[in-house]
């Protein structure tokens, strides 16, 4: 029996499946003989030495005066194969290593599982394709592909518009550059709040106003919050650049310029425990030289770009404004880690993925979300008392609850992996860290953070930082959620034309359901908390359906 080895890394993954053979027992004549030819034997019967150019039939034959280590490899060579000639069964060396599934292993590709989850989705086209054209002769039956069609030269005319008037901003930024009465500081934060509030009324009216289908709205809804981030992000960062310019500018004049310390803008990697601290929280400066020639450095350090390449006000330019309109991200910064080309295969393999998200999504909704709410609908208007109307939403909820969690899959699939992926490959983004993996996540904060990065991102550096120079972490984090929970709000208003608050309620629920998960009895259990994570994921997707069955059968 072989001796047990030490276990490194590989083994405890269970990576590689070791083989080592046993000991070389001596060699026995009378039992090679038969396995090897009689010129391989001296006249006494004793096998010949190596290297004296009797070949075995699979390799060449050395001359006899060949060097040492060639001698050494070629007899290595012919020992190794007279063992596994001797071996009927090799030796399989069993050592303490743990399953792939296991808390404790460092194994983390289950790509496998992704490719089973497309098989399936496939499997439940077809299996659809067959059903319908034996019933009714067509393969596919899409009631919502009239939604699709509606009004959908107007959606495109009036996106155009929504994103051509965030060019605002820029001629904006150039006057508060400027100084004078229309600094940043002045009144140039006013007039800035005051557009984009306006802006963002104008525009999430509009299709109420307009009677648009859901389809539609909700699109538009969706690109024109993630343009309204954008617009902010952009206008307030160089709304600071162009202060500290100023400050850096007046420094020229040191007796008379303002000597508090520099103001550094938090960027979308920074991390809480990194954000600047609030003025009132900052040490008092000397104004020595020393002092002013630091000073002076660190504004101007604030006004250059992480990569060196671009200097404020360099980047007040359209084209810059156009590149970041484009960019996967909602934060602006003065420049992006950049891709050397373009990969339009690339291009094309996401932008086709796309469309079959979309046509999948559209397949669940007429296969497995439609019939339910109609057979529902149904039992519903011929019910009369409480009780059954209590079983039918119970019932209706559990029936959509799979289809909800396929559709959900499928939009972050498809707007996290590919629509973004098409963006930053198009615009040449580097970083295509969208989402982490929030399936792993222990509570909604960590859910948060890493299934919308780009939102979080957007969240930490222009609403946490924001709000946290004015009042506690705790209601800092309060606010953010709210704004968050509002923005839910509008999307579900968008899909049901009701403002009935679950979208509302939904997002808020997220803060208590936090707080249980780090108390002391519940923190530090991970898998625990990741089974109270998809109890209440599947809970928020039990109130979508709920949202549904609202709109779908108070209205009958």
């Amino acid at each position: 029996m072989a001796e047990s080895t030490s276990i490194d890394a590989r083994s405890r993954n269970g990576d590689t499946e070791y083989h080592s053979p046993r000991a070389r027992k001596a060699t026995r004549i009378d039992l090679l003989k038969p396995q090897l030819s009689d010129e391989a034997y001296n006249k006494d019967g004793t096998l010949k030495e190596p290297g004296s150019g009797i070949s075995s039939g699979r390799t060449t034959p050395i001359p006899a005066d060949a060097p040492p280590s060639v001698q050494a490899s070629f007899s290595a060579r012919r020992q190794i194969r007279a063992q596994q000639k001797q071996r009927m069964f090799p030796t399989i060396e069993y050592v303490d290593r743990v399953s792939h599934f296991d808390p404790n292993s460092d194994y983390h590709d289950f790509s496998g599982f992704f490719v089973l989850f497309w098989i399936g989705l496939a499997i439940m086209v077809l299996t659809s394709m067959l059903r319908n054209l034996s019933e009714t002769g067509y393969p596919f039956q899409i009631r919502q592909w009239a939604l699709f069609k509606e009004k959908v030269v107007e959606l495109g005319l009036v996106d155009g518009a929504m994103v051509l008037s965030t060019a605002l901003s820029l001629p904006l930024q150039t006057l508060f550059l400027k100084g004078g009465a229309l600094r940043w500081k002045g009144s140039g934060m006013a007039i800035q709040s005051i557009y984009q509030v306006l802006w963002l009324a104008f525009w999430t009216t509009y299709p109420f106003i307009r009677d648009w289908s859901w389809t539609a709205q909700v699109f538009f809804t969706l690109h024109l919050l993630a343009i309204f981030m954008k617009m902010h992000s952009y206008a307030f960062y160089n709304g600071h650049l162009s202060e500290t310019l100023r400050r850096l500018n007046d420094l020229d004049t040191p007796e008379r310029a303002s000597k508090a310390a520099a103001v550094r803008y938090p960027s979308s990697r920074t991390h809480l425990h990194e954000m600047p601290q609030s003025p009132s929280q900052r040490e008092p400066q000397d104004t020595n030289a020393e002092y002013v020639s630091q000073l002076r450095e660190d504004l101007a350090f604030e006004l250059a770009s992480p990569l060196g390449r671009v200097s404020y006000p360099n980047n007040l330019t359209f084209y810059n404004f156009v590149d970041f309109i484009f960019c996967p991200t909602l934060c602006y910064e003065l420049e992006y880690p950049r891709n050397a080309n373009i990969r339009w295969l690339e291009v094309f393999y996401k932008s086709l993925a796309v469309f079959g998200c979309i046509f999948l999504m559209v397949i669940t909704a007429e296969e497995f979300i439609l019939p339910v709410l109609d057979a529902s609908a149904l039992r519903l208007y011929n019910s009369d008392n409480a009780m059954d109307f209590a079983l039918i939403l119970g019932e209706t909820i559990g029936r959509l609850l799979f289809p909800f969690m396929i559709t959900f899959l499928l939009v972050f699939l498809v707007i996290f992996e590919y629509i973004l992926g098409v963006f930053a490959e198009i615009t040449r983004f580097a970083d295509r860290q969208f989402y982490a993996d929030w399936w792993n996540s222990c509570d909604w904060l960590e859910f948060s953070r890493e299934w919308n990065m780009p939102v979080h991102h957007f969240f930490r550096r222009h609403v946490y930082s924001a709000s946290k120079n004015h009042m506690s972490r705790p209601l800092a984090t309060t606010i953010t959620f709210l704004i968050s929970a509002l923005a839910h709000e509008l999307v579900m208003g968008c899909i049901t034309r009701k403002f009935r608050g679950y979208g509302f309620i939904a997002m808020m629920l997220q803060m208590p359901i936090v707080l249980l998960q780090r108390s002391k009895w519940v923190r530090g259990r991970t898998l625990l908390n990741n089974v109270l994570f998809w109890c209440s994921m599947i809970l928020g997707l039990s109130m979508v359906s709920m949202s549904i069955f609202d709109v779908q059968f108070f209205e009958c």
